[in-house]
């Protein structure tokens, strides 16, 4: 636990009815990344009810309910408000607009009415809430990070303002704060393409020449099994109280490994070892390279990728590791820097797994362009 953080309050127990014999957790954000994780966590455990709006989940383990999370209860009526609130013992809250392209507005409408309602249906419930919100809350923008990534800014901005609401509305539960989550651990499965698989993927094939930061900035991730096995410590630990850090902490790699490990990687696997990313200052990024890039011929997807990568990188990266909860009391388990190191190369592993025919046309490329400078 975070250095002088208060002991978490424990719950009793929710009384089971009599025609249940497990306690029912309703998830948002089930057909997400995390969320598609925390079914395969909770669902030994729990009743699972799953809320969604549109794209049904198929997953016989869990009961949907359709509903949209910006609407007054849900866009239900007052008697299924009523019977859903009866039939809920916890609520863990994953849904969150993450697309940073989406208009700023939105973004912080969604992310702060969304936590609004789940705590109206918390309270209804008598039922404790578990928030997912992120670990760079921590970090904040400068007034030009602000200007140039919007998107970034207004996510981070959503994501402390749903914490206030929790933390004034008083009811018992916890906020979590997880890092950049990678695949899982031992597999590298991943269930949708995040921006770090899409970055170190393209360092594999040498698409990112430049990188904003320094070689010793670190960037936390931690797998999704020990971000999802850290939420189902607290939820059946009973735990009413307190905020996790679902972080790498110290054990965070540095930009420079991270670099390394994706042209060690190309090696191993056929490609040529694609050329080191040159790192530049942060300072440098805003004052002179996308300016730069706004007024050259290069293709607007050449510029496109590395505005969100430099958008990723200045928001992920950090000169100082956070805190971390990891391995304290009903928290999971603290990971290590060789098991951070194992787990990239593992999601490397995952996302080549996928792309048989992008990795072999480099490596034919790679072959042509060698016979042609032989010749």
């Amino acid at each position: 636990m975070p250095r002088n953080a208060p002991r978490p309050t424990v719950l009793p127990a929710p009384p089971r009815s009599p025609a249940r014999d497990r306690p029912t957790l309703l998830l948002t954000g089930g057909s997400g990344v995390l969320g598609r994780a925390l079914i395969d966590e909770l669902a030994p455990d729990y009743d699972l009810l799953c809320l969604r709006r549109a794209r049904p989940l198929h997953d016989p383990r869990v009961r949907e309910i359709e509903g949209d999370l910006l609407a007054p209860r849900l866009g239900l009526d007052a008697g299924a408000w009523y019977e859903l609130a009866l039939r809920v013992d916890v609520v863990l809250h994953s849904a969150a607009q993450t697309n940073w392209r989406t208009p700023p507005e939105e973004i912080v409408r969604t992310n702060t009415l969304g936590a609004e309602t789940m705590l109206d249906l918390a309270a209804r419930a008598d039922a404790p809430l578990y928030l997912v919100s992120t670990a760079f809350v921590a970090n904040t923008p400068s007034e030009e990070d602000q200007e140039r990534f919007p998107g970034a800014a207004a996510y981070l901005a959503s994501k402390s303002r749903a914490e206030q609401l929790m933390r004034d509305a008083g009811l018992p539960g916890a906020i979590v704060r997880p890092s950049v989550v990678m695949g899982h651990s031992s597999t590298g499965h991943i269930a949708g393409q995040q921006g770090l698989t899409k970055t170190i993927g393209a360092m594999v094939l040498g698409q990112v020449p430049v990188l904003p930061g320094a070689p010793e900035a670190r960037v936390d991730m931690i797998p999704q099994d020990y971000v999802t096995r850290a939420v189902g410590d607290l939820i059946r630990g009973g735990v009413g109280s307190g905020e996790y850090w679902l972080t790498a902490g110290g054990q965070a790699p540095a930009l420079s490994e991270i670099a390394d490990t994706c042209a060690e990687f190309a090696v191993r696997h056929g490609l040529p070892r694609p050329l080191r990313p040159r790192l530049i200052p942060v300072e440098a990024v805003h004052r002179l390279l996308l300016p730069m890039l706004e007024g050259t011929s290069l293709p607007a997807s050449v510029r496109q990728r590395f505005q969100h990568y430099a958008e990723l990188l200045l928001v992920f990266q950090r000169e100082l590791p956070f805190d971390s909860s990891l391995g304290t009391p009903h928290c999971g388990t603290r990971l290590t820097h060789a098991d951070l190191r194992a787990a990239l190369v593992r999601n490397l592993e995952s996302w080549a797994a996928d792309r048989p025919g992008v990795l072999s046309r480099h490596r034919a490329h790679a072959a042509a362009a060698s016979a042609t400078e032989v010749a």
